[in-house]
This record gives structure tokens, sequence and C-alpha cells, in this order.
């Protein structure tokens, strides 16, 4: 059977207290309604419709890659008016399912059994138990247990309010039931809204069935209205990222202090200290060490790969048997060979580095091209960039850059050849040669040292 699932996304957030649309939010860098589509688009035969009102044109413009159906509701009237919405798009025969674009961490096995629970006669209901169910709308059951009707708390009596039954808002019918409750919908309530939640009234006097079914857990429906909210989700998801890579078998050494806002595909025996954060698509191969405080994107490292302490690497590649850090920086377009060392306070941008060469101590390469067994000293600088143009450094195979070089791009250092520490290279240099550039040095007698002014 056809699916048709229409997610609610219209509200504007209110005590978010922001200015971005509540459903553009983020959990692991992924807006809160790109979570829920992510979710929908998995289920078969299924055609999406979003409801949008608040800052509608935001919300498109920012996921105008998903292939779904935008609805506009000008006037927020309430979630049944939002449905209302699609009514005319709704094929009779379809199931309809109601999911809500600020609800993140749905699980998909939850949806299957509820979508398990419906047919023609029988509409399925997500409920929740709650220690503390203020906010929620009541699920009011007969003395059998059967489901009556869902009282929202601000119209509740104080006997309603204690029943701990929460209703999710998420449910599952026929399309063309539901669009015949949708048209019976007023407003007669303390909020002047048309619920969504009457429709199980309506249900139950047609002689529906109300099959209901639950979560896992209270996170797993949870919507986000607030800050506060959207930290503790956060925390829930990276924690449920966490657990999923230990069980592939990572070994991480706090799984509450590990964020993953993207993509991670890991090799065997990997470890990862404190307060790594991967972004974007990452791979790691076989016994990758990865310490505490690194930031991670868009990366790939190959095997017995160890990164030492507070790294930031974005876009770059990184050969099996290299050494990062601690305290450097790989910056996009970098590509390490195998048996690189890349050491302490050390910055490479846009640049090849070749087989077992080693850049150790407090050094910018930036559009470099470097051999095989280079040894670049500490506080080497290629002066790539004129003000107005980059220039390309070449390094050939085996050459020794001494301490405190600055290369003057374009130019090429020779196979094998050595630049004298403190140099400042503008030409290109021979093979196998030693060059050096350095003014003469001399000693001044009659020089005196400044000395400080005493103040009056």
């Amino acid at each position: 059977m056809n699916l048709t699932t229409i997610i609610l996304a219209a509200g504007k957030g209110t005590r978010m207290r922001s200015q971005l649309p509540k459903v553009l939010h983020s959990i692991g860098s992924k807006p809160l309604l790109r979570h829920v589509y992510d979710l929908s688009i998995g289920l078969e035969n299924n055609t999406i419709h979003i409801v949008i009102g608040h800052g509608s044109e935001q919300v498109k413009k920012t996921l105008a890659d998903l292939p779904v159906n935008w609805i506009e509701q000008p006037q927020q009237l309430g979630t049944g008016h939002a449905v209302q919405q699609v009514s005319s798009q709704i094929d009779d025969n379809s199931m309809v399912l109601i999911l809500y674009g600020d609800v993140p961490l749905l699980q998909a096995e939850t949806l299957q059994l509820l979508l398990s629970e419906t047919n023609e006669k029988t509409l399925a209901l997500l409920t929740v138990n709650l220690v503390n169910p203020t906010g929620y709308g009541r699920i009011v059951r007969d003395d059998s247990g059967k489901v009556l009707r869902i009282v929202e708390e601000k119209d509740a009596t104080e006997i309603e309010k204690k029943i701990a039954e929460g209703n999710t808002g998420i449910l599952a019918m026929q399309g063309k039931a539901l669009k015949k409750w949708l048209s019976q919908l007023n407003n007669n309530n303390a909020q002047g809204e048309y619920y969504l939640t009457d429709i199980i009234a309506l249900a139950v006097a047609d002689g529906f069935e109300i099959a209901t079914c639950s979560p896992e857990s209270e996170d797993e429906v949870l919507g986000v209205n607030d800050k506060l909210q959207l930290a503790h989700l956060e925390r829930v998801y990276q924690l449920q990222q966490a657990q999923n890579l230990m069980r592939q078998g990572v070994t991480l050494r706090d799984p509450t202090r590990f964020d993953l806002r993207g993509l991670l595909e890991v090799g065997q025996d990997v470890e990862i200290d404190v307060n790594v954060i991967f972004e974007g698509e990452n791979r790691l191969g076989n016994n990758v060490n990865i310490g505490a405080n690194c930031s991670i994107k868009n990366a790939t490292i190959g095997d017995n790969v160890i990164v030492l302490a507070n790294c930031v690497i974005e876009d770059a590649v990184i050969g099996a048997n290299s050494r990062i850090g601690p305290f450097a920086r790989l910056r996009p377009e970098t590509i390490l060979a195998t048996d690189t060392h890349i050491g302490n306070f050390v910055e490479i941008k846009k640049s090849i580095i070749g087989q077992g060469s080693k850049i150790n101590h407090l050094s910018y390469i930036g559009d470099s091209l470097i051999g095989k067994k280079v040894n670049i000293g500490a506080g080497t600088i290629t002066c790539n960039y004129d003000g107005a143009n980059k220039f390309q450094t070449i390094i050939e195979d085996g050459a020794f850059i001494g301490s405190d070089t600055q290369l003057v791009a374009p130019v090429t250092i020779g196979k094998n050849a050595t630049i004298g520490a403190g140099s400042t290279i503008t030409k290109d240099t021979p093979d196998n040669q030693l060059t050096l550039s350095r003014s003469k040095q001399m000693s001044l007698e009659s020089w005196q040292r400044p000395v400080k002014k005493e103040k009056l």
C-alpha cells in the first residue's frame, strides 16, 4: 500500500528565542527537519509533504535539495489546521503518517511498529508513559483500556491531568477516514485552535479501533521547544553515535565526551581520546589513534596513523604510518604520503608531502610540492602569496631545509640540496649543493644598548 507522510514544520518556536526557524536548529550539525526527513525517506512507497509556515522561504532555501512537496500554512491555527492544508492531496486508499519536524530522534523500528498496527478500520497512535506529563495531551481510556479520546492539558480536568500516558502526536491511519475527520474539526477549545488530536474521538465514534504502541524511550519522541531541550537531545544523539561506534569495535576513552557531526567510517582497533569532534565525511583505517581535543573534518586517515592532541584537520588525506601533532593544522587540499611526520605548531595548506618527509616544528607550508625524505627545519616558511597571487614551492627528494628559512615562491629546491639555516631563498637551487643566503656577521664596538628612561 502507498504511504503518505505529512511532516508538520510550520511553528515559529518562540521559546527558542532565535530568528532561525525552529526546525532549522541542528542536532549533530543537521537541521531537526532533515533528521525527520531522513527517517521518512527510508519508508517504502512514500510520498512526503512538509507543511511550513514561519520562515518558510528560509526553510525551503536551506533544504532545497529535499524532493518533497512543500505546503504553506500562512496562518498557524493548530495541528489539525496544518494537516487540513494537505487534505486535497491525500489519496483515499493510502496510509497516512503524521510526523513533526521538531522531533528528531524517532527511530525507524518505532515507525515500522506503528505502521504495522494500521489498517482500514484501525488508527494507530504512538503514546508514551511519562514521569512528568506536564504539557502533553493525555490519553483517556475506558475501564477496559480502550482509547476514547485525547485531551489537551489546557482543556483537561484535574483528574485527567493525573494521567501519565501522554500523546506524542505521531499517528497513522487510512487517507479516506482522515480526510473525513479533518472536515469535522472545530476550534471550540481553550486555545481556539483546530486540534489534530480531536480525530481520535471522531474515529472512536465511527467504530474505529485505536491501537497504541510506545517508543523505547521518552527521548525518542521528545520535541524541541527551547535550547535546553535542544542541548539535551544533542547529548542523547551523540551518545547513540558513540555507542554505535563502540559496537563496531572503536575504543572511546569517554563516550560522553565525543561528537560526530556527520559520517565516520572506521577500521579495526581505532582509539579516540576525549573531546574529539568529527564533522562531514571521515574515514579512519586500522590501528588509528586520535588524541584528545582534535577537530577533524572530511579527512581520510590511513592505517597506523597517530594524531596527537589538539590537532585541526580539514579536507586532508593522511597516508599510513604517519604521525601528526600535537597542535598541528592540516588545511584543505593537504595530501600526506605514507610515513610522514608533521609536528607541533606546523600548518600545511594545499600541499603534497612525499613519503618519509618530516616537518616537525613551527613551520608554514602552503601551495607546495614536497618530495620523498625531505627534512624541513623549525621555523621554515613558504612565502607563497605576493599580496595578489599564489605561487608554488617545489622541494625535491632528499632536500634538507635548515631552520628559520624563507622560501619565496615560485622556487624549486633541487634534489638532495641543503639550505643553510636562516636563509631567504628567492631563486632555484641546484641538486646536491649547499645554498645559503646571509648577511656578513659584524660586531660594533661603539654600539650601546638602549636603557629604560626613568619616570619623572
